[in-house]
């Protein structure tokens, strides 16, 4: 979430991205020996947060300066709640910018730090329409994560590490950061007591020369099926280590817990980053069924569609295929199992009985299909707009 137009998001979500083009169409130059007809993509820009570990020495420091963060945003809190049940009044982040200033040397924060906090609460109040948003609690068992926001300027590369409110901090550096100019950021600790610097920097776009399109249909007994016959395997990463969490749990070692759920998450991530980045570079436009994991995890299902992280996935072919200048949509995938996508009668199986059929044959043309694979060519088609109305499958 933004604040501002140059404040990135400041909460540290890793799958977080803004994208921002500029100079979109350059100008062309002609001479007398010939004409210069540049790619679009020619001196584009966009916008996108790295991510790097802070080693662990200067977690104390980090962890002080946090604690300060908290007392900032449990103050504003309670002004604000206060402006709002005394006067009827909602403080903007300029409103309170005059309450907060010259704090940031008592308390150790960098100047445009304490104005990021207010500008993130302002947002975040507006975004859950409440007048008091929860405490951040610096101690005990439902300690907030580590979080403090950087504006632009306030952190460089300096010396081979990254300097912050006059603190030199030596991270593990995997994308060369001396050779970006950083924006807004903010440094996150995770469950685990890990800090990491998520900044924002402007890098050239990098388009694909992937051509054709992909349908994706997401499932269960596959992560994603492709309307090309490629999938995503269901690895069930969570349900390959439960028995390692529940004894873990059952001894209470909560590092341990902490360290397998990170795993998990680790192995996911992996699987779903090499899968979408494959489909980025091979094609020109990607079209997924609009499955809902949020209505799904309110059935029996629900752990296994948590493990199988479809929201995850498009979130990653979303931000990707706009960095790379291809078109992303998500259609919406009624009948698309059920449908032929050969000659369009809804011949499939249907209803809970029919989950467990992988494969059928159309009765209207006599073509054989694979479950998934047909439902991928639907969506495709639909994102084509090429399925007619009368076919069951309603054009979006």
């Amino acid at each position: 979430m933004r604040a501002g137009k140059h404040l990135a998001p400041i909460l540290g979500d890793e799958d977080q991205m803004d994208v921002e083009f500029k100079n979109a169409v350059p100008s062309c130059s002609n001479s007398l020996f010939g004409f210069h007809r540049p790619s679009i993509f020619e001196a584009m820009k966009q916008t996108k947060t790295l991510k790097v570990r802070v080693k662990d020495k200067h977690a104390a420091e980090l962890n002080r300066m946090a604690r300060s963060v908290n007392f900032v945003w449990n103050y504003l809190n309670e002004l604000s709640s206060r402006a709002i049940r005394e006067k009827g009044l909602f403080l903007s982040a300029y409103d309170m910018h005059p309450y907060t200033k010259g704090a940031g040397k008592d308390l150790g924060l960098h100047s445009q730090t304490l104005q990021c906090i207010a500008a993130e609460y302002v947002a975040r109040r507006k975004q859950f329409k409440k007048p008091r948003l929860n405490w951040r609690k610096s101690g005990g068992v439902r300690r907030s994560l580590g979080w403090i926001p950087v504006n632009t300027g306030a952190a460089k590369w300096k010396n081979g590490q990254v300097f912050h409110n006059g603190t030199y901090l030596k991270v593990w550096d995997s994308y060369g950061l001396s050779t970006y100019k950083f924006r807004a950021g903010s440094f996150n600790e995770d469950s685990r007591g890990r800090w990491y610097f998520n900044v924002a920097v402007e890098v050239d776009v990098q388009p694909t020369l992937g051509q054709g399109a992909v349908g994706i249909d997401l499932g269960l007994k596959d992560v994603a099926t492709c309307s090309d016959g490629e999938r995503l395997e269901n690895s069930r990463f969570y349900r390959r280590m439960e028995d390692q969490l529940a004894t873990a749990q059952r001894a209470r070692n909560k590092r341990r817990v902490k360290a397998i759920h990170a795993k998990i998450k680790n192995r996911r991530q992996d699987a779903q980053h090499k899968f979408s980045r494959k489909l980025v570079n091979q094609y020109g436009e990607i079209v997924v069924g609009d499955v809902s994991s949020t209505k799904l995890a309110k059935t029996k299902m629900a752990k296994s569609v948590y493990d199988a992280g479809w929201s995850q996935l498009k979130t990653m072919l979303e931000y990707k295929c706009a960095h790379a200048g291809i078109v992303f949509k998500v259609v919406r995938e009624t009948n698309t199992t059920r449908a032929c996508s050969s000659c369009g009668s809804l011949s499939g199986p249907q209803g809970v009985n029919g989950l467990r059929v992988r494969g059928w044959e159309c009765v209207e043309c006599g073509v054989l299909h694979d479950r998934d694979v047909n439902a991928a060519r639907n969506i495709l088609s639909l994102g084509a707009g090429r399925c007619p109305q009368e076919v069951g499958i309603p054009v979006l």
